[in-house]
């Protein structure tokens, strides 16, 4: 399988696959509205505005697995991220991102990548994925979106 084969969910309940992406820089991030690193939506949005005629996509997945930090429906948080961030990035369904109920694709993200590997811990982990369809960088939640543009820059 490869990463475009998963299916998804977006935010507005629509089945879909991320097949829709490909040939695409992807920065797909596990995101949660009421943590403490919630303002990387902005960030977020920011590369997203500034990097998508070039070919990148931020693709959001909220988590409730981290404290629960998104314990909001579908709705409300497309609501808050548009509200608060003016995120038009696309946004999926809420996911378990660890354990055994973690969805495939997140399975599958965090058994791929070079060799800076880590579980998911947090809010906000951030794979960088190259226009091939290949984990190229696993990203710690901490890291702000404005410390990987050069990443992102090099694969566009």
């Amino acid at each position: 399988m490869s990463i475009y084969d998963f299916p998804v969910t977006t935010i507005r309940g629509e089945q879909t696959t991320l097949a829709e992406y490909k040939g695409q820089v992807q920065l797909i991030v596990n995101t949660a509205s009421k943590c403490g690193l919630t303002p990387q939506y902005e960030g977020l949005q920011k590369l997203y505005e500034k990097y998508k005629e070039q070919g990148l996509v931020v693709l959001g997945f909220p988590c409730n697995q981290f404290k629960e930090q998104e314990p909001e429906g579908a709705a409300k948080i497309e609501e808050f991220c548009k509200l608060h961030y003016g995120v038009t990035f696309p946004m999926f369904d809420k996911v378990d991102v660890i354990g055994d109920n973690a969805h495939p694709l997140f399975a599958y993200l965090t058994s791929r990548g070079p060799a800076e590997q880590f579980d998911i811990k947090w809010n906000f982990a951030k794979f960088l994925i190259n226009r091939d369809g290949e984990v190229v960088k696993r990203i710690d939640p901490q890291v702000t979106p404005a410390e990987i543009e050069g990443d992102i820059q090099s694969l566009l």
